[in-house]
């Protein structure tokens, strides 16, 4: 059996849900849209909090095979429990918070960004995070710049603890604006 479709129309989408959200993706690129220079600002500010759930690292974990017993703060068939580290309890995967930057990075309440690229990040791990923590994960844009004729915005990313203040991450991300 091959895994190549037969005709273009094996790609459409097969649902009504996904159809509605094709139709609604089209029309959206007929919008005006602003880059991502154009959009912020230096010292625009936005953040979120998070829960970490075990869920949640279970599915980061195993999308990135990162298959490790510290990051088990659950068991099946009783779910939540402590979870074993060096640590104390079970902790989040190191750099999996730096995955959810994006979702606060950009105003959910705007039109995405046209022809923007993630070309930088410098991450720095402060304390580990234990799972079950709910975190604050904010991002600044604290420069514009221009490089060899593009145009660059930068970030600088704090997650702490919402409930004790721990900061446990920091990170500087660039994007390119087309």
């Amino acid at each position: 059996m091959s895994s190549v479709p037969a005709t273009s129309l094996d790609l459409c989408p097969t649902t009504p849900v996904q159809q509605a959200q094709t139709r609604a993706f089209i029309a959206s690129l007929q919008e005006d849209c602003e880059t991502y220079w154009d959009m912020v600002e230096i010292g625009d500010e936005l953040s979120r909090e998070l829960h970490i759930t075990p869920e949640l690292v279970i599915l980061y974990a195993d999308a990135v095979e990162d298959f490790n017993p510290w990051y088990e703060g659950w068991k099946m068939n009783t779910w939540h429990i402590e979870g074993e580290s060096p640590f104390g309890g079970a902790i989040v995967p190191p750099v999996m918070i730096s995955h959810f930057v994006l979702s606060v990075q950009f105003d959910h309440t705007k039109p995405f960004a046209i022809g923007s690229i993630h070309t930088f990040h410098d991450s720095e791990i402060l304390e580990p995070i234990p799972v079950g923590a709910t975190v604050r994960i904010t991002a600044r844009a604290t420069d514009k710049y221009e490089k060899r004729g593009r145009r660059y915005v930068r970030h600088t990313v704090t997650v702490e603890d919402v409930a004790n203040g721990t900061l446990y991450f920091r990170e500087v991300r660039d994007i390119l604006s087309l």
